[in-house]
């Protein structure tokens, strides 16, 4: 069988975001961009190579501070944006909720809460990415999502039985007609895993392959064992969930049923509840906050 050479194998991964965007028609280069970064292979090649088609592209991460897990991750981000002449615009969870990702969980926990680390920092991230994304002017909010990735999340919103989210998915998130949406668009959506863990390696981008130490229990992870394990005996299985979804999206549309997108009633972001998940994980930080001030006013007093 015929294998590509390096060179070969680098322009069809860049042909292939470049035929992505086109298909899907997911932005234009008159278009502000805001890339969402981790430090992983797969933002780090998306915002290259968007940045290398002429696309105008700016960074965002959000720090939740694991230790030096993160550190390293936002030091190699500010080494790769600074040799390709990309700002980078980083918000941290410390400067926001007064508190680092574990921190959050245990406080959140203790309030009655079942959230596992991978959620929070799901649900946080998301809130974050939306508002500066809006506060900074963007049009487009693009991640490094890869075909894996749709069909991780495909199968775990069948597991769930959530169809509202399963009707978001695509290679542009659904419900972008709100105004408090920015929209959210995947030029990896054809491109599998292990294709932009070669192109970055071919590339030598300054990433840690290695899983966040906070995912090793995460549920996504059980999905991620399950479909490598029957791509390996079926290798087209991952794409036929992608175009399964696909096609049952457009049914969706075809039936005038999009999921609708609301704001949330206290801090406004995008939500399909009354109340968003994050304001319920900062409703029990205030919570706790307060119950701290309680403790020590009570102490004063016995003092006193």
């Amino acid at each position: 069988m015929y294998q590509k050479t390096d060179l070969e194998f680098k322009e069809y991964f860049e042909k292939k975001i470049r035929y992505t965007i086109r298909k899907y028609k997911l932005c234009s280069k008159k278009d502000r961009i805001a890339v969402a970064v981790s430090g992983g292979k797969d933002s780090t090649a998306c915002l290259y190579v968007l940045n290398k088609l002429g696309f105008n592209v700016e960074a965002i991460t959000i720090d939740v501070l694991i230790g030096d897990y993160t550190k390293q991750n936002l030091e190699n981000l500010k080494k790769f944006c600074a040799e390709n002449d990309i700002k980078l615009n980083t918000v941290s969870f410390q400067e926001e909720f007064g508190r680092p990702l574990r921190s959050i969980r245990s406080v959140v926990n203790s309030k009655g809460h079942d959230y596992s680390s991978c959620r929070i920092c799901g649900i946080l991230k998301r809130y974050l990415l939306n508002k500066y994304s809006k506060e900074l002017g963007f049009d487009f909010l693009a991640t490094g999502h890869n075909m894996d990735d749709e069909a991780q999340t495909f199968l775990m919103n069948v597991f769930k039985n959530d169809l509202v989210l399963a009707k978001r998915q695509g290679p542009v998130s659904a419900g972008n007609e709100s105004r408090i949406f920015v929209k959210r668009i995947k030029p990896l959506y054809l491109l599998s895993e292990k294709e932009t863990e070669m192109y970055s390696k071919l590339m030598n981008f300054p990433v840690n392959y290695g899983i966040c130490p906070c995912s090793s229990n995460a549920f996504r992870r059980n999905f991620i064992n399950i479909l490598n394990k029957f791509e390996e005996k079926h290798p087209s299985v991952k794409s036929n969930i992608v175009n399964f979804q696909e096609k049952l999206a457009q049914e969706i549309k075809n039936q005038n049923n999009n999921a609708k997108i609301t704001a949330c009633t206290l801090c406004g972001e995008p939500s399909s509840n009354s109340v968003c998940r994050t304001c319920q994980i900062l409703t029990a930080l205030k919570e706790d906050e307060h119950d701290k001030q309680t403790k020590k006013q009570a102490g004063y007093c016995d003092s006193a």
